[in-house]
């Protein structure tokens, strides 16, 4: 049996950007349409069940309000707190209930927080957030119709997926959380509003990629060096007078002058050791982790996510004719 686990994130696209950057916001009723759209997606396909994770908005119930499909849909039975970790227990529960795809709506930190319990369950990512190089603006419809091709097992996982790196962070020897995109070290207390847009406050910038045409920390990277998500390697930037200056576009509409010390190409596998004294660490564009001292080490790691290419997903049902059907007279 083919299911879908389906994780929409009802912060994503809201946070402070929009007061202290110029980002659009992405309201709840068009995630709403977007899953609906998704879910017709996945019936197109062939997918038997597609669950869906309770939220505090309810995307879930309204997408499913007048819908009529063949295969089944719900709400995933799970405790929720509507908080953060409930997109981590949702992927948790999908896996173990051998969900052959999640689609997953919002941005980098969403994903995040899905990869630390998705396991080996790959990723169709929808950009609903801000600052976004893991997940991309896609159409409701194809995105669930790539989700469904995959979970049914109809296209191999491996001619249309990449496994990413990840930021593996470890405190006092211990892992601690990781990153799929970038890791920045800030002189920030507390971790308060947790965006980061302010770039005179960051000392270290770790990255698994830096993509020309990305936005943030990202954007910051490939000033320096660009690095494909499919290449073995990463960056390290440590920020500051001394060495030379970027012009970067470090939030939406906010194009900042950005000096950087040094930059260090990692390779994967390898592990930094960072002195980061009394501050915050963010990872993919959030403050998450408040330090007071301690040893902080950043392993490049091959264990990030599988990531579905929606092309490719698309292109590769073509190959086989998936999408053909004989004429009947």
């Amino acid at each position: 049996m083919s299911l879908v686990g389906i994780i929409a994130n009802p912060a994503s696209g809201r946070d402070i950007r929009r007061l202290v950057a110029h980002g659009s916001v992405f309201g709840n009723d068009e995630k709403v349409r977007l899953v609906r759209r998704a879910l017709i997606g996945l019936d197109a396909v062939g997918v038997r069940e597609a669950l869906i994770m309770p939220d505090s908005f309810g995307i879930g119930l309204r997408s499913l309000d007048g819908l009529r499909l063949q295969m089944r849909v719900g709400l995933l039975d799970m405790p929720h707190h509507f908080e953060q970790l409930d997109s981590t227990r949702a992927a948790r529960a999908f896996a173990a209930a051998g969900a052959g795809c999640l689609l997953v709506l919002g941005g980098d930190g969403t994903n995040r927080v899905v990869a630390r319990g998705c396991g080996e369950v790959p990723l169709v990512s929808v950009s609903t957030g801000t600052n976004n190089v893991f997940p991309t603006m896609l159409e409701g419809n194809v995105a669930g119709m790539a989700a469904g091709l995959v979970a049914t097992a109809v296209v191999p996982l491996r001619e249309v997926a990449l496994r990413r790196k990840r930021l593996e962070v470890y405190l006092d020897g211990g892992l601690r959380d990781l990153a799929l995109v970038d890791l920045a070290v800030s002189h920030d207390p507390f971790v308060g509003a947790r965006a980061l847009w302010d770039a005179s406050q960051i000392q270290d910038v770790v990255l698994t990629c830096a993509l020309p045409g990305s936005i943030g920390l990202s954007a910051l990277g490939t000033a320096v060096r660009p690095i494909a998500v499919d290449e073995p390697r990463g960056l390290h930037l440590r920020i500051g007078a001394g060495g030379q200056r970027a012009w970067v576009p470090i939030a939406p509409g906010l194009v900042r002058e950005v000096p950087i010390r040094s930059s260090r190409v990692l390779e994967l596998g390898e592990t930094l050791a960072l002195a980061v004294g009394h501050g915050t660490i963010a990872l993919d564009g959030e403050r998450e982790l408040e330090t007071r001292g301690g040893a902080v080490e950043v392993k490049l790691s091959a264990d990030g996510p599988w990531a579905v290419s929606v092309p490719k997903a698309i292109a590769a049902a073509t190959r086989r004719g998936l999408f053909l059907r004989d004429a009947t007279v």
